[in-house]
């Protein structure tokens, strides 16, 4: 399986099929916004926006901690 985070202008990952989406909570916190794990090709997959979907956490709000920890 390989963790992705997605950076500015990457909210979604084209391509990704049968996705699942995963809200963990952390001891930081909640991550930037729910994890999206799915196939793309023949790999297991989790992606994570960085900045939350629709740019939502400008650089310096980013829980990074908390998105770390939960990829």
């Amino acid at each position: 399986m390989l963790g992705v985070i997605g950076g500015s202008g990457l909210y979604d990952l084209p391509g990704l099929q049968n996705v699942q989406e995963h809200r963990p909570q952390t001891p930081f916190g909640e991550p930037s916004a729910p994890i999206l794990q799915g196939m793309l090709g023949a790999l297991d997959l989790c992606f994570l926006p960085r900045h939350g979907k629709g740019h939502a956490h400008n650089p310096s709000e980013v829980p990074y901690r908390a998105n770390v920890y939960a990829l």
